[in-house]
């Protein structure tokens, strides 16, 4: 399954964490309960994944990801086999297809951080383990779901509050859509021509905020995106993958860095929000990444949080 069609599907049984798409508002909901009892009592849940091992297979370099599910399912009582594959693509020595059927023998779950969605696709369809996106071309669910946690720890609801995205129509972006439609958010994304998040993405999330009553905007302008936002999110500009483009792509999204100017005209009690790592000087400020406002690091904070109960919801 691609993509899109990935996106546009909408599963009534929570079995993996692909796109985002196959979990219900209901289930994020449910969720967020359980993250917010780990972070409040981890002691508990310190055996409740005694015997439960997890495969990540990462073909790109990480920090927090990899830090944060190695730390969660050791915290309770797992264990994590990292399969680095950042030398060679997964695939290239043996297939997708048995790599999937060999580790469907040995582990209860599978965490992979890929290039190409169709990756994370392939291993779902071969495995009856569960497979969770730890970042791939298209989606990143594990952030996007931690960052709405951070927004409702901060603002006490998720119904109605502004959150403005500037930048890139990136992974990011896509899952920020996807999961901010489903608890009900206003999602406004700004982005230069030609650097808008896909359209398909789009409709899905416009359709699943119709039930939420979220709303889901797409604007040229960061003035308007940010106007009266509460968060205000921003990603780099060339992600993984796309060195070769950086130096055009500072020519063009110059004029959508989120600095000082920009930030003043959100909401008095706005945040600031990205998932880094973060190019200082280009798509943020110092004073505002490293101000007051800034929650960075309790996102960081809450992937641990929001990913254990990923690890328990689907491995328990």
């Amino acid at each position: 399954m691609n993509a899109i069609a990935a996106t546009a599907t909408v599963q009534t049984v929570t079995h993996d964490l692909l796109t985002g798409t196959e979990w219900s508002a209901a289930q994020i909901r449910e969720l967020y309960h359980l993250a917010a009892d780990i972070k409040a009592r981890p002691e508990r849940y310190r055996s409740a994944l005694a015997g439960r091992f997890l495969a990540m297979i990462f073909e790109k370099p990480s920090l927090r990801t990899r830090v944060t599910f190695e730390v969660g399912i050791a915290s309770m009582g797992g264990g994590a086999i990292f399969l680095d594959h950042t030398q060679s693509r997964l695939g290239e020595r043996e297939s997708v297809r048995d790599v999937a059927k060999n580790l469907d023998r040995w582990v209860q779950g599978i965490v992979a951080r890929v290039f190409e969605q169709k990756v994370l696709d392939e291993l779902a369809e071969n495995a009856s383990i569960p497979v969770i996106n730890a970042l791939s071309d298209w989606f990143h669910p594990c952030q996007a779901l931690a960052d709405f946690f951070t927004l409702e720890e901060r603002f006490g609801t998720l119904r109605g509050v502004k959150l403005a995205y500037i930048g890139d129509g990136n992974n990011v972006c896509h899952s920020l859509l996807t999961i901010g439609a489903r608890v009900g958010a206003h999602v406004r994304v700004a982005t230069p021509a030609g650097y808008e998040p896909n359209a398909e993405v789009v409709a899905e999330a416009r359709r699943a905020a119709r039930e939420t009553r979220g709303k889901i905007e797409i604007l040229r302008n960061p003035e308007e995106a940010v106007d009266g936002a509460q968060g205000i999110y921003t990603d780099v500009w060339a992600s993984m993958g796309q060195e070769n483009e950086a130096a055009k792509r500072e020519t063009i999204f110059a004029a959508y860095q989120v600095n000082e100017t920009l930030f003043a005209q959100a909401d008095p009690r706005a945040v600031f929000m990205h998932c880094l790592p973060a190019h200082r000087g280009a798509e943020v400020t110092c004073n505002v990444i490293d101000g007051e406002q800034s929650i960075v690091f309790e996102q960081s904070e809450n992937r641990l949080h929001v990913q254990k109960a990923i690890l328990l919801t689907l491995l328990g």
